[in-house]
Order: structure tokens, then C-alpha cells, then sequence
């Protein structure tokens, strides 16, 4: 018995050992790093790759848009050459997802916030500018609503015009160019602009305290009859649609709303646009911090980890003058950026 159990010790540590020198091994079959993630992040991710690129001796990193949850699905499937050495964020790492990296053997994690980023409900510059309170967003994108009846109880979500939501609105079609369960940015809208305004419905704030799976089904279950049209990661896809038809309103990070203001524009949501100092100063009350995630067995095997860290934290890159800014990042303020850059460096994991 004892020598079985010693037998199978021996083995686990082997194997440990194994992949460790696997992982070393391998690396010299990728010269480059391998990102996946956020088609928010993507585009700020770029633009450090690209200048890392240009002044480092390694390559250019590859970075791959797959939506947040996609990329932490990716990034926590194992350790080695085969799998995403860094994932884009719009969103915080769920535990589950902590837990899956760890059931894959992905046991030390660097988060790294780099800044917010506001999320935009945006239209053709050809239609009218609108003012929307997330409670009408929540009424006319919600699967049940409060029956508009009177009576408190909820059902199938009646509403097919924005003046049905609210006298106020435009009497046009509810259509919302949106990202799909697998982004962070939906994630995020849920959370912030539908719950939000569920939370204005008193009885179903209520809800919270007594029935919390029930509450949250209702606040974040977004409506499958076409008033929502899920228009996939690329969130230029949805401007081009936006173009196309002036009705439409898209759902997509701030930072895809200043590269097109020329064709699009935010609505202003609870009374406040979406502009880089409402967020920066939070009261804009669609906006989110940003984040990517490291994988740390990977660093010392990839070639240039170490460097295109030091490059995404530095001043030049995130800092309030520095280039990504320029390109719709929200810095943050400069304790948290000295925080962020500080564990960065010294590959400081998650708790």
C-alpha cells in the first residue's frame, strides 16, 4: 500500500517536472508572443505590439480578437507553446475562470488593469442625437419586463418602438447592433446599463435580497426576438452598419466611438455623453476598468514577455500623454498606474 502511494508521488512530480521542461522545450518552436482576447483591448494591444515590434529586437506579438470570455477559455486551456501566453480583457477574470486555469495546470496568473474604457450606445450622425435613461435601455432590450399593464409581475418583453418604452424616444424600431454573450463589453453593458435600470424598478430591486438567481435572470437576460441583433467582436462591423441604416443603434467601447466620430455618435446616457473626461471621472455610468492577463509559467520561455510588459506599462504607452490615450484609453490615475507597472515588473500573481 505505501509503496504504491510512493510510486504515485514519484509519478506526479515527474510529470511536473515534465511539463515545465516541456514548456521550455517547445518555446523554441514560437519566437513570438501569442495574445487573444478583447476586441476592445485589441486595438490599444495593437498599438503596443506594433511599436514593441519596431523597438525591441523580438517580433511582433500576434494578437488574435476572440471576445474576452473566448480568450480566457483560450488562455486557461493549458501551459505550453500551444496555448495564448497573455488574454485581453474588457472584464475582471471570473473565479470560475481562475478555477479552469488552475484545473489546467495554469497556476499563476499577472492581472495587469491598463485603464478604463466607457461603452458607447452610438448612432448614425444622420439620425438624431438621443438622450437614454438606462431604464428605458432595460425595458426595450430586456427578454421579460414589468407588464406595462400596472400589475407587478413580468412578462415577454411587449415593446417594438423606442416611444413605447418612452413618450420621449423617437418613434422608431428598437434594433441594437450589439457584441455576443462571449464579449466582455456585453458583459459589461448587462451588468451596467440593464441592471442598472432594473435596479430603478423598485420591486424588482427588491428581488435581490430575496430571490438573487431570480433577479439576476431577469436584469440580464437580453431579448431573442431581433430587437437585439448580435453582430459578432468586430466592433467595426457594427459602425459600418450604423452607416448603413441611421435607425440603428450599436453597442461598442468608447474607444471605436472617437476613432469614427466623423460617422457616429454617443447617445447620452442618464443625461451625461460619453466623452473621455465623463469617464475618466466617472460620471458617465456606462464605464469599465480594462484588463490583460498573464500567463506566468510562460515568461522566460517566449521570447520578449518580460519587455512587452515594461512596454504596455510605461508612461510613453499608458500614461496621460502617452499613445494610447491618443487612441481613446482612459488613463488611470498615476497611483494605480505605479501599482499596475510595479507587480507587472516583478510578475506578481494573483492571490
Amino acid at each position: 500500500m505505501h509503496s504504491s502511494r510512493r510510486i504515485r508521488r514519484l509519478l506526479i512530480g515527474l510529470s511536473a517536472v515534465l511539463g515545465v521542461v516541456g514548456v521550455a522545450d517547445s518555446a523554441s518552436a514560437r519566437d513570438y508572443i501569442s495574445i487573444v482576447g478583447s476586441s476592445t483591448v485589441y486595438p490599444f494591444a495593437t498599438v503596443v505590439a506594433e511599436n514593441f515590434g519596431k523597438t525591441t529586437r523580438y517580433k511582433t506579438p500576434k494578437i488574435e480578437s476572440t471576445g474576452s470570455g473566448g480568450g480566457l477559455k483560450l488562455f486557461c486551456a493549458g501551459v505550453g507553446v500551444r496555448y495564448p501566453d497573455i488574454t485581453n480583457s474588457s472584464r475582471a477574470i471570473k473565479s470560475s475562470e481562475v478555477k479552469n486555469c488552475k484545473k489546467n495546470g495554469v497556476t499563476e496568473i499577472i492581472e495587469v488593469k491598463i485603464g478604463y474604457d466607457g461603452i458607447a450606445v452610438a448612432n448614425s450622425k444622420k439620425g438624431g442625437k438621443l438622450d437614454i435613461a438606462r431604464k428605458d435601455l432595460f425595458l426595450a432590450l430586456a427578454k421579460h419586463v414589468p407588464d406595462p399593464g400596472g400589475a407587478k409581475g413580468l412578462v415577454a418583453n411587449p415593446y417594438k418602438t423606442w416611444r413605447d418604452v418612452n413618450k420621449s424616444l423617437p418613434n422608431v424600431k428598437i434594433e441594437v447592433l450589439g457584441p455576443p454573450p462571449t464579449s466582455g463589453t456585453r458583459d459589461a453593458f448587462v451588468e451596467l446599463a440593464l441592471e442598472g435600470g432594473c435596479n430603478e424598478i423598485d420591486w424588482i430591486k427588491a428581488m435581490k435580497k430575496t430571490d438573487k438567481k431570480r433577479y439576476k435572470a431577469v436584469c440580464h437576460t437580453v431579448r431573442e426576438d431581433g430587437a437585439y441583433v448580435e453582430a459578432g467582436e468586430n466592433d467595426n462591423l457594427i459602425v459600418q452598419k450604423l452607416i448603413a441604416n441611421p435607425n440603428a443603434l450599436g453597442v461598442f467601447g468608447f474607444s471605436f466611438l472617437d476613432q469614427n466620430s466623423d460617422k457616429v455618435q454617443g447617445s447620452k446616457i442618464d443625461g451625461v455623453s460619453p466623452e473621455f473626461e465623463t469617464i475618466a471621472d466617472g460620471s458617465y455610468p456606462v464605464s469599465r476598468p480594462l484588463f490583460f492577463y498573464v500567463k506566468k509559467a510562460h515568461v522566460g520561455t517566449i521570447p520578449g514577455m518580460k519587455e512587452y510588459l515594461a512596454e504596455f506599462t510605461s508612461e510613453k504607452a499608458w500614461g496621460e500623454d502617452g499613445y494610447l490615450s491618443d487612441r481613446g484609453l482612459i488613463p488611470m490615475p498615476a497611483t494605480e498606474r505605479r501599482q499596475f507597472a510595479q507587480s507587472a515588473k516583478k510578475l506578481q500573481a494573483m492571490n
